[in-house]
């Protein structure tokens, strides 16, 4: 094998590819990255058995090959050499030249043929969507996946598609986060698809108005975008029924200033003594939204203005989990709705159904 490509070229490759290399594996194989040369353009593939990239590096083919090297130390010199034009060489037996103005380095490499491939899909149903809004529907939605591995399912994110909406879902046991697109979509599908792919695919999503192609299979998703495709096992189990636990009734609803509530809270939170996790109180009075902590370290008291209706109310919340989803929305007013100081707040858009949040309340000791 013997290709020459552009350093930069080759570096957006393997930093694309590194995502699917595992930091601990029981086959040394999977540590590698593949440069696969066999058609008129390079392919980088990396594959971790959950997770599987590969990216296509514009280059010049003088003789078509493949090569596994290990993924450390071939970006680690890729990184370092000069921004020219990069030669790579690689012999009967493994041994690969990379060669760069005055640079040169020979390491050892591995057939290509015990590579593990990635898994091939049937491109029949799929979703056209831009990257730039898949990749905020998954920045909005993502942090709260469950972080244990007790419900498996729950450390992934629900893609539905359903009466021509596409929708990301997270549940982790304490809150909701839902993101919706009215999309024409010719089919229902609901698939439960890792955190960490969509973790992935998110760093590798364009923020411009670039389209990516979605296809959906049995046990896997695949991401195809431009020059990169991702390919991801799916999770398998029961995806809680979210829906029956969002509420149209409510004793009390407020419209607030996204960012004031936010800062409020914030702020209220600096006196916590454990990270953030010691709740604050919220009093609903009249046209004021109350905000008060106090522990060992201090008091905060905060006051938002507020436009309320129904009912007063006390109610205490992990100032954590209302940060989360505030912080994601770029709506400047909210509308928060509440039944009672046990039952779960949900924050909703004013004027739209783009999203909702669903944050479970702390019981208030007596």
């Amino acid at each position: 094998m013997k290709i020459i490509c552009d350093k930069v070229d080759l570096l957006n490759g393997v930093n694309t590819v590194l995502k699917a290399v595992p930091t601990r594996t029981t086959l040394p194989i999977l540590e590698c990255i593949l440069l696969d040369a066999h058609s008129d353009e390079l392919k980088l593939i990396s594959n971790d058995l959950e997770l599987g990239i590969e990216s296509k590096v514009k280059s010049d083919i003088l003789q078509k090959g493949q090569i596994a090297l290990n993924a450390k130390i071939f970006s680690d010199i890729v990184k370092k050499l000069p921004s020219s034009k990069i030669e790579i060489t690689v012999d009967d037996n493994f041994k690969t030249t990379i060669v760069c103005e005055k640079s040169k380095f020979n390491i050892p490499g591995q057939s290509g043929d015990e590579f593990l491939k990635l898994p091939k899909i049937e491109k029949n149903n799929y979703v056209k969507i831009s990257q730039l809004e898949l990749k905020e529907m998954i920045h909005q939605t993502i942090f709260s996946i469950a972080m244990e591995e007790t419900r498996p399912v729950l450390t992934g994110e629900l893609i539905e598609i359903n009466n021509k909406e596409f929708n990301i879902v997270s549940v982790d046991g304490h809150r909701v986060s839902i993101r919706k697109s009215v999309m024409d979509i010719p089919f229902d599908k609901n698939v439960v698809v890792p955190g960490k792919t969509l973790s992935e695919i998110s760093k590798i999503l364009s923020s411009e108005e670039d389209d990516v192609l979605v296809y959906f299979a049995d046990k896997h998703i695949l991401f195809e975008l431009e020059n990169s495709i991702v390919v991801s096992r799916l999770l398998e189990g029961d995806f809680p029924k979210y829906e029956q636990i969002f509420s149209k009734d409510y004793e009390t609803k407020i419209e607030i200033d996204r960012k004031d509530f936010l800062d409020s809270i914030d702020r209220a939170s600096l006196i916590s003594k454990d990270g953030k996790k010691t709740p604050i109180k919220v009093n609903i009075e009249d046209d004021n939204l109350i905000i008060t902590s106090n522990t060992e370290i201090g008091q905060a008291h905060e006051e938002v203005s507020i436009l309320k209706e129904g009912k007063d109310l006390e109610i205490a919340f992990n100032p954590k989990f209302l940060m989360d989803a505030l912080r994601v929305i770029e709506d400047e007013k909210i509308s928060i709705q509440f039944t009672n100081s046990l039952s779960p707040c949900i924050i909703n858009q004013i004027n739209g159904e783009d999203y909702k949040y669903l944050v479970l309340p702390i019981r208030i000791s007596s």
